[in-house]
């Protein structure tokens, strides 16, 4: 049961204190607490030259007032520390280049001691956070290749990071692990992606992360994180033709994930938010769970696991029609532009729109169903 006092009783209360500790061998200890506001205090800072006139009358209206408002801003700043959020040190802002990065969301990281910074692709559907390394087959890394950058592109080096550490074949991370002839080998990883014959490949490493922290209140923090990172020295497919050519951060729920690993170690919360305003561009925050009111959809399993953000879409609805047997699953995926359906679900809803529609339709290449506006 919770138990209420008036403010106001609270802060007179507050005017003067005295405790005392009582220890071994009859001695006693005590020290005086003096409020910062008290009568005392004032002539204290008169008397070293300081001058109080922005100090109100004690027990006055405004004095009342200003101790609330210190009230409310040290409850914040305890709020603050629970709601803590991430952001990379480079600022939250993520970048939209449309054609000229293949439609992806971008942000830019710090990565390594002495740090260097990455332009990496936001997938919520892959988990591994990888950058170009050692490079056999990797994207071009120099500005004069892309025409919206204006600066180079980077490539990281374990060797050069003094906080690198590669992962063994026996981490329990380290997936391809039981394909290593001895458990103290360097862990390799492969990642396929959807796209056609798109792949990265190399060596898992632990380095760290710049964050920068923000909590209930303005104050702001350096953080480091420990995360696992990709030396991706092989990419093939749309990697070598312009998407992800600093490569891509993993958003996913998987446990190797930048999301994952921040709240394992006690950073934040295992959630983020990706926010795009009408120019593509946008912001990312690490342990973000929005407003307490909002509503929530649950992921639900794909064959009995949760790798990837999986939402049950319950039916679709074409203005006020709503077709029978039209719900299925979907992947939440911030790498993919358009809403994708089922071809049976996609037939339904066409079909529903088509009749609702007053207007004359035609076909272009790709898109069957586009009209002619009046």
């Amino acid at each position: 049961m919770a138990i209420h006092f008036p403010a106001i009783v609270l802060l007179a209360a507050a005017a003067a204190l005295m405790f005392s500790v009582e220890v071994a061998a009859g001695h006693t200890f005590s020290s005086r607490l003096i409020h910062r506001y008290s009568d005392e205090a004032v002539s204290f800072w008169a008397s070293k030259g300081k001058s109080m006139t922005s100090w109100p009358k004690r027990e006055s209206v405004e004095h009342m007032r200003l101790l609330l408002s210190n009230d409310l801003k040290r409850q914040k700043l305890k709020l603050g520390s629970q709601k803590q959020m991430l952001f990379p040190s480079q600022g939250s802002e993520t970048h939209f280049y449309g054609n000229d990065l293949s439609w992806l969301h971008y942000a830019w990281i710090d990565i390594g001691t002495p740090n260097t910074s990455f332009l990496v692709a936001l997938d919520a559907g892959s988990d591994l956070l990888w950058v170009p390394c050692n490079c056999v087959q990797c994207a071009p890394l120099s500005s004069s290749y892309y025409s919206m950058l204006d600066k180079d592109l980077n490539e990281y080096s374990p060797a050069r990071s003094s906080t690198s550490k590669h992962l063994s074949c026996s981490h329990q991370l380290c997936e391809l692990g039981p394909n290593c002839q001895s458990p103290k080998e360097r862990c390799p990883y492969t990642v396929n992606y959807f796209s056609e014959n798109t792949s990265s490949s190399g060596f898992l490493f632990e380095d760290q992360l710049h964050l920068t922290s923000v909590g209930g209140h303005e104050h702001q923090g350096a953080v480091r994180a420990p995360v696992v990172i990709g030396c991706g020295s092989k990419q093939s497919g749309t990697y070598l033709d312009g998407a992800a050519p600093d490569g891509v951060m993993g958003l996913g729920p998987g446990e190797i994930s930048v999301p994952s690993s921040l709240a394992k170690s006690g950073f934040v919360s295992r959630s983020f938010s990706l926010c795009f305003g009408k120019s593509n561009s946008g912001t990312i925050f690490f342990g973000d769970q929005g407003p307490e009111n909002q509503r929530q959809s649950s992921f639900v399993s794909l064959d009995g696991k949760y790798n990837t953000y999986v939402v049950e879409v319950q039916h679709y609805c074409v203005g006020g029609t709503c077709p029978k047997q039209s719900g299925y699953q979907a992947l939440v995926d911030s790498g993919s532009s358009f809403t994708f359906l089922p071809s049976e679900i996609f037939t339904k809803v066409v079909t529903e729109f088509d009749e609702q529609m007053n207007a004359t339709r035609f076909s272009i290449e790709d898109f069957s169903y586009c009209y002619k506006a009046r």
